[in-house]
């Protein structure tokens, strides 16, 4: 029998220190709490007022990282490059909008008090047996979060048991979202077709135009980011992590040691599928709408994007390549929306080039100069006191 000896993790595990995650969480509080404040405590005709439409967009932001944030944790820990998370995100999605959309009732156009407007224009008769019970809060959040799991636990079990690697892998994720994708674009779906499903008022018997719920769904929102990434933090700084890095660095090796590599992965895959879901049922409520387009494959691609930018192997570095490039995504729009697709390529080769261990890594090269130079610094003051 195969002894199983401590396995050490890779070069890329500066990222979750205590200290970074402890940065990260007050950092994330602060400003979440500064901005809700300016919002609901200060005149519009302040300069330090925060609109709601900012508040919003804020809200959007950090589901994109908690995202980004879910891709890292897969890419940059154990090497899956998967171009499918998009996937679980618009799963995750669909499942809030299937609730929202059932606490309409009869304030829809058609004013029927069961079902959705889509379906009474396509003549249907009676809700289809997988809207039921999707009124109930907790049950839509049940199923928000199952759905997308088990789906990646049958997709990973069966792709890892095969050991299915590399770019072959990266294939069938995007293969698997582009598929959900044309299937969820069929009005026989009962999804809401082309459109997808919007128009809502409530949630939880709270009106959505509300200010005060705008900025509780931002606050909601970070609170998860924080949670994830001190999860994410505390798994990755776990056995389970350790042995996971080495998968990325050598799976033979680890496999030779006696470990269940494809098990690693799949259970990880899970987690990770279940923080994009998460993602995506807080997203729906502050953007006001679901659709296909969710599912298309370039949203995969651009996460992957996010996590380069950002610097993959970090956690956090995730979550400032997510914020920065929608951010300037928002602005590029803005200015030159034939454009924006040419920036953010330029923006990807850029950093690819200069700065190949994204923002993280440069931040903390810089972070690790300046305490060198503080150690020599006071190394040499220590030698002129021992020679006076």
């Amino acid at each position: 029998m195969i002894a199983k000896t401590p396995l050490t993790a890779g070069s890329l595990t500066s990222g979750f220190t205590s200290k970074t995650t402890a940065i990260v969480v007050v950092v994330l509080f602060s400003l979440t709490l500064l901005a809700s404040a300016a919002n609901l405590w200060l005149s519009p005709d302040s300069p330090l007022y925060v609109s709601t439409y900012t508040i919003t967009l804020l809200g959007k932001y950090l589901c994109y990282a908690l995202l980004a944030l879910a891709v890292d944790v897969v890419w940059g820990y154990c090497g899956v490059l998967s171009l499918g998370h998009a996937a679980f995100f618009a799963l995750g999605g669909y499942g809030m909008g299937m609730y929202l959309m059932r606490q309409i009732g009869d304030r829809g156009v058609y004013g029927n008090p069961e079902l959705p407007d889509f379906m009474v224009f396509l003549s249907w008769d009676s809700l289809p047996w997988y809207w039921l019970g999707m009124d109930q809060f907790w049950f839509a959040m049940v199923i928000a979060l199952a759905v997308p799991g088990l789906l990646a636990f049958v997709f990973g079990w069966l792709a890892f048991r095969s050991r299915v690697t590399g770019v072959y892998l990266s294939i069938m994720t995007q293969a698997l979202t582009y598929a959900l994708m044309l299937a969820f674009f069929r009005n026989e779906m009962g999804f809401g077709g082309n459109n997808g499903l919007t128009d809502f008022k409530d949630i939880l018997g709270f009106s959505l135009q509300s200010d005060t719920v705008r900025v509780a769904l931002f606050a909601i929102t970070a609170l998860m980011l924080m949670l994830a990434y001190v999860l994410s933090h505390f798994i990755m700084s776990s056995r389970f992590g350790r042995v996971i890095v080495s998968i990325r660095d050598g799976e033979a090796r680890a496999r030779f040691m006696g470990y269940r590599t494809e098990r690693f992965k799949v259970w990880l895959f899970v987690y990770s599928a279940l923080l994009a879901a998460v993602a995506g049922a807080l997203y729906v409520p502050q953007v006001g709408i679901i659709n296909p387009g969710e599912f298309s494959p370039i949203n995969s691609i651009e996460v992957v994007v996010w996590v380069a930018l950002g610097g993959r192997g970090t956690l956090y570095g995730a979550i400032i390549g997510a914020v920065l490039v929608n951010y300037a995504k928002t602005r590029f729009t803005a200015i030159m929306p034939d454009g924006w697709l040419f920036a953010l390529g330029a923006l990807f080769v850029l950093v690819t080039v200069f700065l190949p261990k994204g923002i993280a890594g440069f931040i903390e090269q810089r972070v690790e100069s300046l305490k060198k130079g503080a150690s020599g610094s006071d190394r040499v003051q220590g030698s002129e006191g021992a020679s006076a």
